[in-house]
């Protein structure tokens, strides 16, 4: 039986990843950590861990000594913040991990690097200009005569600091409030075009510099998107699954721009300019999208599909360098067209159709 380890299991993306695990055919005996004394008990853990924050001296060590001590053999981090932590200490750390390298993190984390690379790369982005100060604001509007413009911080998820502008005045006050704050400098935000089309999001999975498979949907309605002034609040709670080639190629070739050798997970997100045009928004390196092994556990549990459906356990399958029997896994489009997954905090998760079809999954 296979030992694990996940990481920040008591979020909703541990407690997917865990239910995806468990679904798996062969069984798992799986330790989990969270620095949250509630959300620990939400994942079904075989042992369960509070752990220091990743900021925290003492989270390496802690992490380090329980893999060690319960001979955990694989370590999955689910929070892109622990990643980054664990890939910078991967020689430290005992057992196998599936990660990219940690220069690659700073990249997929700095959303105006991002930025540049995919312009030096010649691939579809917004126009993108880090703020300097109240000038740079100016200029961006007066270069983008087609407002609202886009501000936001160039670090950080969900949303973070991102608020759709019509005038340069309401940029400035956007961003001096959170400077007053303390929260952010003024080269701590970008701003960019505003992109009206289609929200995408494509899930994909890496080894060893070779896309292993990947799956695109489009992102219809937020979660409690009415208490964010940008209306952006980090995780669905509609989205379907989309066939879209244009999709597909333009994500390939960002993860490829951002790194020469992409090992492990790869999330981007996507949205449409006036033109119909796919543009990178951000890349999330190393990372999970929340529901991503939601989207895997619903595959086996109610589509019914091939084992290697559940990209969570062929993850960990792949991280056991254990040989995939040649079964002609798709490259792309992973799951079938026009699968709806609805859910919503204490509602549970429902696969829907538009011809009526429908199931709970949870």
């Amino acid at each position: 039986m296979k030992r694990i380890l996940v990481t920040g299991s008591g979020g909703v993306a541990g407690v997917n990843f865990v239910r995806a695990i468990r679904i798996a055919p062969e069984k798992f005996f799986i330790a989990g950590t969270d620095f949250n004394i509630y959300y620990i008990n939400f994942p079904e853990l075989d042992l369960r861990f509070q752990t220091p924050r990743h900021s925290d001296p003492n989270f390496i060590k802690k992490i380090s000594q329980i893999m060690h001590d319960y001979q955990l053999e694989f370590l999955h981090p689910q929070p892109e913040s622990e990643a980054f932590v664990i890939a910078s200490n991967r020689n430290i750390i005992p057992g196998k991990i599936l990660l990219p390298q940690k220069q690659i993190y700073k990249l997929g984390q700095d959303k105006a690097l991002t930025a540049e690379i995919m312009q030096k790369s010649k691939i579809p982005i917004p126009k993108t200009y880090i703020l300097d100060n109240e000038k740079t604001i100016f200029s961006a509007f007066s270069e983008i005569d087609s407002p609202p413009l886009w501000i936001r911080a160039r670090r950080g998820a969900g949303g973070k600091m991102s608020l759709p502008c019509n005038t340069p005045d309401e940029a400035i006050m956007w961003a001096k409030i959170w400077i007053s704050k303390g929260a952010a400098k003024w080269n701590d935000f970008i701003i960019q075009e505003y992109l009206p089309g289609r929200n995408y999001a494509w899930d994909s999975l890496w080894f060893e510099g070779t896309l292993v498979t990947s799956y695109a949907r489009e992102r219809l309605q937020y979660i409690y998107r009415n208490v964010s002034p940008s209306g952006i609040t980090g995780t669905p709670t509609i989205a379907r699954t989309v066939h879209n080639p244009k999709v597909n190629e333009i994500s390939e070739a960002a993860v490829k721009a951002i790194d020469s050798n992409p090992h492990g997970f790869y999330c981007v997100d996507l949205k449409e300019n006036q033109d119909g045009i796919p543009c990178i928004c951000e890349i999330n390196v190393g990372k999970f999208h929340t529901t991503g092994s939601l989207w895997s556990y619903a595959a086996i549990k109610s589509l019914k599909l091939p084992w290697y459906a559940n990209m969570s356990y062929l993850y960990v399958t792949l991280a056991y360098n254990e040989s995939i029997p040649d079964e002609n896994i798709p490259k792309f489009d992973l799951y079938p067209p026009d699968v709806y997954l609805i859910r919503h905090i204490d509602a549970g998760a429902i696969l829907w159709r538009e011809d009526g079809w429908k199931e709970r999954i949870l």
